[in-house]
């Protein structure tokens, strides 16, 4: 038969007798139903129907080949090999370590503390600790620390395995969407190969379980999506669903910022409901059943796996700790080692009470034998957080017709509103006083100073009266309204001649205060920051059985509310700026990173790939232009919507841009430190959309020539991966390489920290755990028995030295640390176990005094060090007119050993003592004679001495014949 000739259909038949089958044709021996147009065969291989394979649908809409399959096996260990490789370096603390580490070994020790961050990913790495046997001593104190009896491979497994399984995530996510299997291998390449994301990766750090959470999440949310357009309610479809809510749990539990997670899918799922909404053929009863499913699993089973997860939390924190200062009383006494037995409910004239301010949980009202360094010079007055026994004072009645009131012997005088006490120091017997001079730190008009002024045996004066306001009582007890009783009414104290209320505020003392809250008198006080009451109550009248109070200890949702709280306030505090903070407006483009290591002429510094960084900057941009674009059309009339090549890719890339707009424009909203690794959750949409964009444009074009484009674009990201590794590896680097790698003036690594060439790293030892010095010096003299050493710098390779570099790069090493251990975003200031704030006795320690130095005392100043022998011996010998001073950033090594080392303990210490240590300073070995001779002088008894003749013996060794020039 002609093909031009059109085949006639065979006759109806006959009423009553059926159509015949219809005989195949020799052309066509297999009859088909299933002849498609594009889109439509298109939307059938979405489903899993394609020609020559079964109808079962494949789990979550995802149907991968074999092929596929090895190939993510591939993806894997390639990840892992980036991942992994030199896991073990640096051997030493870097960057927030100080603080993850720290907390893993108060979790060890089942020590209380404070994290602005909830417990799930500090628990994961917690139980790898465990699991290798650490036992929590290691302190985590500063930056650079060599890691001692600690296995930090171990916990930096942790993130570095949640980092590799990521790649496999963001494959299997784009072929979810429906993306080309070139598409998935190139974005899930770019993730292999971001340099920001395996630095963080690599270390026992919060942001990498962070991210593996938040794409699981997006994993799990796009199977159960295309679960539901296929079928709704099947056992699959409920799969999918409770492993979205789970993941959501887990994503929250890490950080906060998981919250843009759950309203990223929680815009989803509104727009599904609506869709629902909108369909006539969905009966009202179906979308009632939609809606619940959708709430108990999207919004229920996050909140429970949350709680859970501050639950494991308390249960094992059990005991006192560092944190125990950020919590309300009732939560502290739910801790090992601060309950409180009960204590006398009635309080009266000569009761000995300690007194407790309401808002801020600075702690208990606070004396001890130290004066103000200005002011009146009296006694300080402050908040202590935990219990002393300067914290006592006994209360007396200060008024006109008191009396000679033996409260010893006659029956209990209770104190009502409006009476006039005066309140007594038992451990130093003097009066809470207030009087017309500023306080030490808050310095207003408005605010008086409080001390504690008297002395054993003085009556006192009218400064140290106040009366007792009574704000409210208890509502359990009737009678803490009409006056004090311990624990149920709450108060304030005016004073008597100025009529300013005792107050406190969130205000820290420089360190001659020990870093305690200040207390002053503040005549216009905010309410809430004036008021106190009484926690303990004795008094020799009361018989023993009389009535007796005490805490009413919270339960679990007390305690877990009170947490959030104090995390939330704890996280807006975080306002001070930092050396590498960054604003949100420069992280798409990559304008800094953060230095986190600089050691032994190595640095770790987070900076990401600039290819892939700026192309997922460019697919974000480029969707927004074009969906704007669109509108516009549509406006105008245009029909772009109804082509559904255009509605696959409006929605799939739709989704992605709303995920990376709600996890990056909140930041800028916040007024807290922000940092470049903040960015790196909206970074994984960027760069998952990325991927859709280069699916739309490569869709059509053969197969072949997209594998080539993308294999360009992969090449190209190795190429910088490659180029920025020793920044994520901490290897080594060359001046030269170093600074052709900085693309824009704003990315500030240091390229003076690198040699100029390889070879050079082969003669340099590893830094030891304290230095911080280059190791480029000779080492004269020193003994173990504290007799300093006369430190010679040289040059390497014989070449040239420098003193002023090494010193402010020593400088500049000490102001990172300073800045790392203290302030990152997401840590509080809760300070190491070793430092008395908040959650140790200063009293009970005999060096405590010299942890609380400030850090702009630990800063070494930026003097010239000794280059000659004149100046060599003058450092030595104490003279030439050279400040011995200079010497100390020689000699010291940890920000510890920056001063002379006679600060002592200031609870302890007497003015005498500080005399006497002046007396006992070094003094010089020679003196000059009229004829600019030297003569040698006898040497001194002691270290000092001893030192000084060792130095200048130690000079004339070194150049002999010009000591004495």
């Amino acid at each position: 038969m002609s093909g031009h000739v059109r085949a006639r259909r065979p006759a109806s038949p006959p009423l009553g007798v059926a159509h015949a089958a219809p005989v195949a044709s020799q052309r066509f021996p297999h009859p088909r139903n299933d002849h498609l147009d594009a889109d439509a065969r298109r939307a059938a291989a979405s489903n899993g129907y394609l020609p020559g394979k079964s109808k079962r649908y494949p789990p979550g809409g995802l149907s991968l080949t074999g092929g596929e399959v090895k190939l993510l096996f591939i993806l894997v260990l390639v990840a892992a090999g980036v991942r992994l490789f030199r896991l073990s370096k640096p051997h030493s603390v870097v960057f927030d370590e100080v603080h993850f580490g720290k907390f893993a070994s108060k979790y060890i020790k089942t020590q209380y503390f404070v994290d602005v961050h909830p417990p799930l990913a500090k628990l994961l790495i917690t139980l790898a600790a465990f699991v290798f046997g650490y036992d929590g001593q290691f302190d985590f104190k500063e930056i650079g620390k060599i890691y001692e009896h600690v296995p930090y491979v171990g916990m930096r497994m942790v993130p570095a395995t949640l980092g590799v399984a990521t790649v496999p995530l963001a494959y299997l996510t784009l072929r979810a969407l429906d993306c080309r299997a070139t598409t998935a291998l190139l974005v899930s390449l770019f993730i292999t190969f971001e340099n920001g994301l395996i630095t963080q990766s690599r270390l026992i750090l919060l942001d990498s379980p962070l991210i593996f959470f938040t794409a699981l999440t997006t994993f799990l949310w796009t199977g159960f999506c295309n679960e539901d357009k296929h079928k709704p309610f099947t056992s699959s479809w409920w799969t999918w669903l409770t492993l979205t809510g789970f993941s959501l749990g887990a994503v929250v539990s890490c950080k906060w910022v998981g919250l843009f997670t759950i309203a990223t899918i929680g815009v989803s799922t509104v727009l599904q409901l609506w869709n629902l909404l909108g369909d006539l053929r969905v009966p009202p009863r179906l979308f009632v059943r939609h809606f619940m499913a959708r709430a108990i699993f999207l919004i229920a089973i996050p909140i429970v796996f949350y709680m859970t997860m501050f639950q494991i939390h308390f249960l094992i924190l059990e005991n006192s700790g560092d944190g125990d200062g950020f919590m309300s009383s009732e939560f502290q006494h739910t801790l090992g080692g601060r309950r409180m037995v009960d204590t006398y409910a009635d309080v009266g004239v000569g009761s000995l009470v300690t007194i407790r301010h309401l808002n801020t949980q600075g702690g208990y009202l606070h004396s001890h034998a130290h004066t103000y360094p200005g002011g009146s010079k009296q006694q300080q007055v402050t908040l202590y957080p935990h219990r002393d026994g300067n914290n006592e004072w006994r209360i007396f009645n200060a008024s006109e017709h008191s009396g000679t009131f033996d409260w010893s012997s006659e029956p209990l005088s209770y104190i009502t509103h409006g009476t006039r006490i005066k309140l007594k120091h038992v451990a130093t017997e003097k009066h809470l006083h207030s009087h017309d001079h500023r306080p030490p730190v808050s310095d207003v008009d408005f605010q008086n100073e409080v001390s504690a002024y008297g002395l054993p045996g003085f009556a006192g004066d009218a400064n140290d009266d106040w009366y007792v306001e009574i704000e409210h009582g208890d509502r359990r007890d009737s009678e803490s309204t009409k006056r004090l009783r311990t624990l149920r009414t709450v108060f304030r104290l005016r004073h008597t001649l100025t009529g300013c209320y005792l107050f406190s505020h969130k205000v820290k003392l420089p360190d001659w205060g020990f870093e305690q809250q200040e207390v002053t008198c503040n005549k216009n006080a905010v309410k809430a920051n004036s008021l106190w009451y009484i926690e303990t109550a004795q008094h020799p009248v009361l018989p023993p059985d009389a009535p007796k109070v005490n805490y009413k200890l919270p339960g679990f949702f007390g305690k877990f509310f009170e947490l959030q709280q104090v995390m939330w306030t704890t996280n807006a505090g975080l306002t001070d700026r930092h050396t590498y903070d960054s604003r949100p407006d420069a992280w798409p483009r990559l304008l800094r990173g953060i230095n986190f290591w600089v050691k032994d002429h190595r640095q770790i510094y987070l900076i990401g790939n600039p290819v892939v960084w700026w192309l997922s900057t460019a697919a974000v941009v480029a969707y927004a232009t074009v969906r704007g674009f669109l509108i516009l059309r549509a406006q105008r009339g245009y029909r772009d919507f109804d082509n559904t090549k255009v509605v696959k890719y409006d929605s799939l890339c739709g989704f992605l841009f709303i995920g990376w707009f709600l996890h990056y424009f909140p930041f800028f909203i916040m007024s807290r430190q922000l940092f470049l690794h903040h960015y790196f959750p909206a970074l994984y949409f960027a760069i998952l959309l990325s991927g859709a964009v280069f699916d739309l444009v490569t869709s059509t074009l053969r197969p072949k020539i997209r594998l080539q484009i993308a294999a360009v674009f992969i090449i190209l990201a190795i190429w910088q991966f490659s180029r920025f590794s020793p920044l994520a590896y901490g290897t080594p680097w060359t001046k030269s390489k170093c600074l052709s790698a900085k693309l824009l003036k704003t990315w500030d690594f240091s390229c003076n920290d690198f040699f100029d060439d390889y070879s050079q790293y082969d003669h340099i030892a590893a830094t030891p755990a304290k230095s911080q010095i280059p190791v480029a010096h000779t080492t004269v003299g020193g003994a173990a028995d504290g007799r300093p050493a006369i430190i010679v710098p040289h040059g390497i390779d014989n070449e040239p030295f420098n003193p002023h570099d090494h010193l402010a790069q020593n400088n500049a090493d000490a102001a990172r640390q300073d800045g790392g251990d203290a302030g990152d975003s997401e840590t509080t200031g809760v300070r190491g176990e070793n430092v008395p704030e908040p959650g140790r006795n200063v009293f009970d320690r005999p060096d405590a005094g010299a942890d609380m130095k400030s850090k702009n005392e630990e800063h070494v100043p930026q003097e010239a060090l000794p280059t000659t022998t004149k100046e060599v011996v003058a450092v030595a010998g104490g003279g030439g007119g050279v400040d011995v001073g200079v010497a100390a950033p020689i000699v010291g090594g940890t920000s510890a050993e920056k001063k002379d080392g006679l600060v002592k303990e200031k609870e302890d210490i007497t003015q005498e003592d500080k005399n006497s240590s002046k007396e006992d300073s070094g003094t010089t070995t020679t003196e000059t004679t009229e004829a600019g001779h030297e003569k040698e002088k006898p040497v001194v008894a002691g270290p000092l001495g001893e030192a000084e003749h060792e130095a200048k013996k130690a000079a004339e060794e070194l150049f002999p014949g010009e000591v004495r020039r």
